[in-house]
């Protein structure tokens, strides 16, 4: 399809193609981690608040490399094999271009954590990275050292300087370039350590390298000062299920894994002074581009240091402006005051707004059909779950009082895939049915379905979520449930079910919207009929909430509806293509990201038209629609459906707080107040319309 579409000069290097309108992902996902690390700057943010932003932005840039990197280079290696010199110009270009926007956010890191780490120590949160660290800092850290570090180390080897190919099998490593010896570091020892000062209270912060650069040296009697380095390698694995029997899918994932330690070195960070032989050695030998090579001014295990702000006591994280206020998630009156849920949701639909609302409403759900006696089977999907979760025991007990108890896991939720291993082995030996994903599909949707003998007949009641059945991330994450009856969403999600189950793709349905057969198909529709309606003078209104839009299909329609006179807004968390606000191209699309407390993570899609109002756990991505098991399914309770519209995506569009908004030239900006203007903050306003039990909202109506 052609656009009238001119690249302004600030435009034009975040373009995959500079003759076509669509931002490239991977550049677009570096703005969004921008965003992200701009949070740390922030002095109106809770000091601990920044320091998470900030080790966000660093782990944000692990995985970055780990996957974009590691596709980048796979499609770099294809255009050579194809001889694609115009293919192979475009793509070195943009890996050039990510490469030094990396360098720019490794050094704001460095200066933020300059910044912050004055105003920790005044609180008592000492993080300590300057060398020259004496006194009760020097003490702490050579007591960290010789108990949690040395006990894990062996003694220093040789290497040949120009044979650094043993590099290849670490991931960290401490070289003394001056005595031709190095150190292996087990991946079990921690990048961020903390210890207490019993004298004082306060907290002291140590970085390993910081550590192994103070006292490594003189623990081993070895002459001069370590090189640390850490590589970062190819963590893309990939397992295609095409025709393994389900029994034997848990050892073709684990035998896969078993690659990613392996993976093709994609970056390495160096802490230290080396030299330019041992980083040309190390290039050489790990076949990384010059530019694929970081120094690490502050540390290189910033991605760590949120995990040890855990360990800070609460004594000194409680005070004033350290932390946000403390937040408890409640369980809606609604659910907490029903004798019997199931009967509650015979009257009506229940909407569960995470994590304002608790994920314990969705215990409370598993815990009533594990224990009702009517209830004959309990079936749902798992992507993420913490392992302590209480759903577990539920199944558990409901698969020993004779239910059918089935569970759809994807073995191959990246990173999480030992722990789903874990819990398949747990669920089994529990008498419990565990199915997976399939062929090149993960399983993506969340859904819950349990069925009840009422009168001799089979009814179906659904949980049909945006978000993961994951306790700690459902306190962290905004996400989206209904709980419903709805005996047509029944019958679809048991033929969702069934057919996963049997490894069939689902298909058939009479509301849910599956992907991958028809949800990319079922949007473009839904476009089409919002630009019919604009062009026969009708109201004409699309929305999106998306954690990423990326597809060049549905970008494309959206050009052909703001041209149609469509007005269309997006709030697009991460990763955005598309360029908005370009005369006669996309100047009715308006695209917000909002970066706030928790992370936005629901999947919203409304047409105004059409009054389809659905949620998902698909974003508008070619991943999502043709490769992953998804569901996408309406809001058919019609006070939820006038909430949703009237209320959560009015306050989306309102904040101007936290939100920043997408410029047509590919920059984003932070609205300016306007004077005598209340400031409004989506988040914090949601929280409150939970905590008041949506006083004044469609769902504060009698009888719900």
């Amino acid at each position: 399809m052609v656009f009238p579409f001119k690249a302004s000069p600030k435009l034009r290097p975040l373009l995959a193609d500079p003759t076509r309108p669509f931002i490239h992902r991977d550049l677009s996902w570096l703005q969004f981690n921008a965003r992200v690390l701009a949070e740390a700057d922030l002095d109106t943010n809770p000091l601990l608040e920044r320091v998470k932003f900030l080790s966000i932005s660093s782990s944000n840039l692990d995985e970055f490399f780990m996957i974009r990197m590691a596709a980048l280079g796979r499609s770099i290696a294809g255009a050579l094999r194809k001889n694609d010199e115009p293919q192979l110009r475009r793509l070195r270009r943009i890996r050039s271009v990510i490469l030094g926007s990396v360098e720019q956010v490794i050094r704001h890191q460095a200066k933020t954590l300059e910044l912050l780490t004055p105003k920790l120590s005044e609180e008592g949160i000492h993080i300590i990275s300057d060398p020259r660290a004496t006194g009760t800092s020097y003490a702490l850290g050579k007591q960290l050292f010789n108990e949690r570090v040395l006990p894990e180390l062996v003694a220093p080897t040789p290497y040949a300087p120009n044979q650094l190919t043993l590099l290849e099998n670490v991931q960290m490593a401490a070289i003394f370039e001056a005595s031709n010896l190095w150190v292996k570091l087990p991946r079990k020892l921690k990048s961020v350590m903390s210890i207490r000062d019993d004298a004082t209270g306060s907290v002291y912060i140590f970085f390993l390298d910081w550590l192994l650069a103070t006292y490594l040296a003189p623990a081993f009697n070895v002459e001069g000062d370590p090189v640390i380095l850490r590589l970062t390698r190819d963590s893309d694995v990939t397992v295609e299920l095409e025709e393994e029997d389900t029994e034997s899918i848990p050892d073709v994932v684990l035998t896969s894994l078993r690659t990613r330690e392996r993976g093709r070195p994609m970056r390495l960070q160096y802490h230290g002074k080396p030299s330019r032989d041992l980083l040309r050695f190390s290039h050489e030998a790990l076949k990384l581009n010059p530019q694929q090579i970081f120094e690490a001014p502050a540390t290189v295990g910033l991605h760590r240091l949120w995990s040890v702000l855990n360990e800070v006591p609460e004594e000194i994280s409680s005070k004033p402006g350290l932390t946000h206020a403390k937040f408890t998630p409640l369980v809606p009156a609604l659910i907490s005051a029903a004798p019997n849920i199931f009967e509650l949701l015979q009257k009506s639909d229940v909407l569960l707004h995470h994590p304002y609302d608790s994920f314990d409403s969705y215990v409370q759900f598993i815990r009533a059909a594990a224990q009702d006696t009517a209830v004959t089977s309990i079936q749902q999907t798992v992507y993420r779950m913490d392992a302590l979760s209480p759903v577990i025991d539920l199944l558990k007990q409901a698969a020993q009082t004779g239910k059918a108890v089935r569970v759809l896991i994807e073995l191959r939720a990246r990173f999480d895939e030992l722990n789903n291993l874990r819990l398949t082995d747990e669920l089994r030996k529990a008498g419990i049915e565990v199915y997976f994903g399939f062929g090149k599909l993960k399983l993506h949707a969340k859904i819950a379905l349990i069925t009840r003998l009422e009168n001799g007949v089979e009814r179906y009641y659904t949980h049909l979520s945006t978000g993961n059945y994951h306790a700690v991330t459902a306190r962290l994450y905004t996400d989206l449930a209904i709980l419903s009856a709805n005996q047509d969403i029944g019958e679809d999600a048991r033929h969702f079910f069934e057919a996963v189950r049997k490894s069939e793709i689902p298909s058939s349905f009479k509301r849910l919207v599956p992907a991958p057969m028809k949800l990319h198909r079922r949007i473009i529709q839904l476009i089409d009929a919002e630009i019919a309606a604009a062009k026969d003078g009708k109201p004409a209104r699309i929305f999106g909430k998306v954690n990423s839009l990326v597809d060049e299909e549905v970008i494309e329609r959206l050009y052909g509806a703001s041209q149609s006179g469509v007005k269309i807004d997006l709030v697009v968390r991460g990763a955005c293509s598309l360029v908005p606000g370009v005369r006669g191209l996309s100047e009715n699309i308006r695209v917000i990201s909002i970066i706030d407390r928790f992370l936005e993570h629901s999947r919203i899609y409304y047409f105004e038209s059409s009054k389809a109002l659905y949620l998902s756990s698909a974003d508008w991505m070619p991943r999502n629609f043709f490769s992953r098991l998804e569901l996408a399914y309406p809001v058919l309770d019609d006070a939820i459906y006038r909430y949703l519209v009237s209320v959560v995506i009015p306050t989306y569009l309102a904040d101007t707080v936290k939100s920043h908004e997408l410029t047509s030239d590919g920059t984003w900006e932070t609205p300016h107040p306007v004077e005598g203007a209340k400031p409004i903050r989506s988040q914090f306003y949601l929280e409150e319309l939970t905590r008041n039990e949506y006083e004044g909202t469609p769902l504060d109506a009698p009888g719900r």
